[in-house]
């Protein structure tokens, strides 16, 4: 008797396979394709423009041993199951799949899984669907469309800038986006205004509280200068505070919706100091499953490329549940929480959510990497918060009138925390005032003013794009889609068009000249509105309502032409990129030096090269100054690839390290910069001069140091000489020895969710 045939399904991944082998049993045989295996070629176009944009995809070089054993594979099987991932470019892969191993359609079926569980696993395999050519075609569309955008731009950008360089559809306006940030800083200028503050008390008894200017008591006001700022001062102190009004009332905050791919790479961002290619990487781990004790292979979250803001009915009522059960009813607000996905979002899938509530991460931690475990709590938390009832705020608000003018006061407090209990949603940035609680006041009591307390500021520019920010700024232009934003801004800080300080992105002198020539000659390529029109026309191919050849011929009409203008009006124009100067000065002939990039990165090197060949590593500035001389101090990288902090005249005249981190805040004491502990998420500041009363000793900083062995002597006072730290990170140490090497460089001494 003839052994039965076994079913063949095809992943992407090998732990999607081991994961989905395991849920599907003997019958099938589970295997990866590790991607695409089919292609346009990369040596050439492999776009036949005048024959409709007709595409040519060839295997992809390399990958000729997993092709003839899917071949062999698929061959032997009753059945194959094209189980690739649940977007465009899955459905591009299955498609491409399909093609390659000759499939017929009696034997090749699509499955998709939004959460690899048992029960979606063996549901989605009994009810399989047709290749959805719609959005094989809307991929084929956005493939060819950056194919030629890439392979015609490209050229004109080696030709005329410098070779090596690349233009894409998306990520040239993302570039222009940083850009355009940048010159809207250059060009801001700061206006002086004032703060006014009242610090009053109540005549029966204690209770001092302040209130700030408001205006008159007709309408707000601004105070420009200080002879305003006089003016009130004067007249308020010749008259007597009386509280005009006092409202309470109870505010309810209601819980964020769950995370889609851009709330979740903007929140891990503002939380986690993830990057976003990182994120997705991570998120990309939990969904195709993570071995857990006790259970094996496990998929923890849904997909994590959505737009879409739905939630099942089975989670939904898990989520209830599990809130009732831990919290009490009183943190369920008595309905299920429904959010309405935005206009024009593909709403192809879930929200990102865990795939089973049940699971704690507390309970899987032990099984997690550190990074799994905060990325997997965060989304957790955030699903189990969205379902939860809202915190209730008491809120008093009182306001106190003098010689005409209206001081105001403002208190918040917690009546009923609801969902803060489980997650509180980050913010971009740290403008929130504590305000203190105020005294039970009574309409028309009379007040005593203890002094006045004024601050000139000045208006601040626009704060430059982080990756969180920026990604909220293509979400909400209706640039790319979620499938697309990690990879757009890893590409341009690849191509070095921006480069991150801290957490902020600006561009380099490269990306200027680049988005500059490109806002000349292909102004509809950096356009946000136009772009964000071919992502709807590729939207409108998915949905079947515009065929994909239509598309392309209507971009490449106006681009083909742009493009011969551009060549025609650069004939024999070479563009100079200018010098990105820095502060440093050269050690030996004294000019300022400037950003070079090489092989092995960005380093500093002399401007007077060819006659000064002196190079050296790039260094940023912190804030503060060095506690033992005053001089800059500066952020270093060791020969092991750790970050530390030392004076900028280290080894030469100061010894000064620490692996703490110097922030912008003075010591309120004795004046010198103060530090925190290095790492993610908040760290309270703290004082480092043992001879200051405000000295927090090192064992009371939040952790404990491993000092290495006979080397505890203290470089600094309340720091620690920065040890060498055992780490497996061989190949970062190699790279940055060799970088050093190749430029002559000088070597460096040396949450709550």
């Amino acid at each position: 008797m003839a052994k039965a045939k076994t079913n063949l399904v095809i992943v992407e991944s090998p732990a999607k396979a081991k994961t989905i082998g395991k849920y599907l049993g003997p019958n099938y045989k589970v295997t990866a394709s590790m991607g695409h295996l089919r292609d346009l070629p990369k040596s050439k176009l492999g776009v036949d423009i005048e024959h409709d944009f007709q595409p040519d995809y060839q295997p992809v070089k390399g990958r000729e041993d997993t092709i003839n054993e899917l071949k062999k594979a698929a061959k032997n099987s009753a059945k194959v199951y094209l189980a690739t991932d649940p977007d465009r470019e899955g459905e591009a892969i299955s498609w491409h799949l399909k093609e390659l191993l000759g499939l017929q359609d009696d034997n090749a079926y699509r499955v998709t899984f939004n959460e690899i569980t048992k029960k979606v696993v063996q549901d989605s395999i009994q009810n399989p669907r047709e290749i959805d050519l719609d959005l094989v075609d809307a991929q084929q569309a956005r493939r060819i469309l950056d194919r030629i955008v890439g392979y015609k731009l490209s050229p004109l950008l080696w030709k005329k800038i410098r070779r090596g360089l690349s233009a894409g559809r998306v990520q040239s306006v993302a570039t222009r986006m940083v850009t355009d940030r940048e010159e809207e800083i250059r060009s801001f200028v700061p206006e002086e205004y004032w703060t006014l503050d009242a610090v009053l008390q109540r005549r029966q008894g204690a209770g001092a509280f302040t209130a700030r200017f408001h205006g008159t008591e007709k309408k707000k006001q601004d105070l420009k200068n200080k002879e305003q700022v006089d003016a009130v001062i004067a007249a308020v102190q010749g008259d007597d505070f009386v509280v005009k009004s006092v409202k309470r009332s109870d505010k309810t905050k209601s819980p964020p919706p769950p995370f889609i791919t851009s709330t979740l790479q903007q929140e891990a961002s503002r939380k986690l100091g993830m990057s976003t290619r990182r994120t997705m990487s991570i998120a990309q781990q939990l969904y195709e499953g993570v071995d857990i004790q006790g259970e094996g292979t496990v998929g923890l979250i849904t997909y994590m490329r959505t737009d879409s803001l739905r939630i099942s009915e089975v989670a939904l009522a898990d989520a209830k549940r599990f809130i009732t059960d831990r919290y009490g009813r009183e943190y369920y607000p008595g309905k299920t929480r429904t959010f309405k996905t935005k206009a024009g979002a593909q709403d192809a899938h879930e929200a990102i959510r865990p795939s089973n509530v049940f699971i704690t991460p507390e309970a899987v931690k032990s099984s997690l990497t550190g990074d799994q475990y905060k990325l997997y709590r965060l989304i957790w938390s955030r699903f189990i918060a969205c379902q939860m009832a809202g915190a209730v705020y008491d809120s008093v608000t009182v306001d106190a009138v003098s010689a005409g003018y209206l001081f105001r006061a403002n208190h918040s407090s917690v009546k009923f925390p609801g969902y803060t209990a489980v997650y509180v949603e980050g913010r971009d940035d740290d403008k929130e005032e504590k305000t203190s609680p105020l005294p039970d006041l009574a309409e028309n009591e009379k007040l005593d003013l203890l002094e006045t307390r004024t601050e000139q500021k000045f208006t601040q520019p626009p704060s430059r794009y982080t990756e969180a920010t920026l990604v909220r700024a293509m979400e909400e232009t209706g640039i790319g889609r979620p499938s697309t934003y990690a990879p757009t801004i890893s590409t341009i800080q690849d191509r070095e068009y921006i480069v991150k300080d801290g957490k902020f992105l600006r561009p380099t002198p490269l990306g200027e000249v680049v988005t500059e020539l490109m806002k000349q000659r292909f102004s509809d390529i950096v356009d946000m509105g136009f772009t964000a029109r071919m992502e709807q026309a590729l939207d409108d191919v998915e949905k079947g309502e515009r065929d994909w050849h239509e598309v392309l011929r209507s971009f490449y009409d106006g681009f083909e032409k742009s493009l011969e203008d551009a060549e025609s009006a650069l004939e024999g124009e070479r563009i100079r990129v200018p010098d990105e100067e820095s502060d440093e000065i050269c050690d030996v002939c004294g000019r300022k030096m400037v950003v070079k990039s090489g092989r092995f990165g960005r380093f500093l090197a002399c401007p007077g090269y060819p006659e000064c060949t002196f190079t050296k590593p790039l260094v940023i500035e912190m804030p503060g100054r060095c506690p033992k001389c005053g001089s800059r101090i500066l952020k270093r990288t060791s020969r092991n690839g750790y970050t530390y902090y030392a004076c900028e005249k280290l080894n030469k005249g100061c010894d000064f390290m620490t692996w703490d981190v110097p922030v912008k805040d003075n010591c309120p004491v004795c004046g010198q910069t103060m530090f925190k502990k290095s790492g993610r998420g908040f760290k309270k500041a703290f004082c480092i001069n043992e001879s200051c009363s405000n000295f927090l000793p090192e064992e009371k900083r939040g952790y404990v140091k491993k000092a290495e062995a006979g080397k505890d002597a203290k470089t600094s006072a309340g720091t620690k000489k920065p040890a060498a730290r055992k780490t497996t990170a061989k190949k970062t140490s190699a790279k940055k020895t060799t970088a050093a090497k190749t430029a002559k460089t000088k070597k460096p001494a040396g949450d709550k969710s």
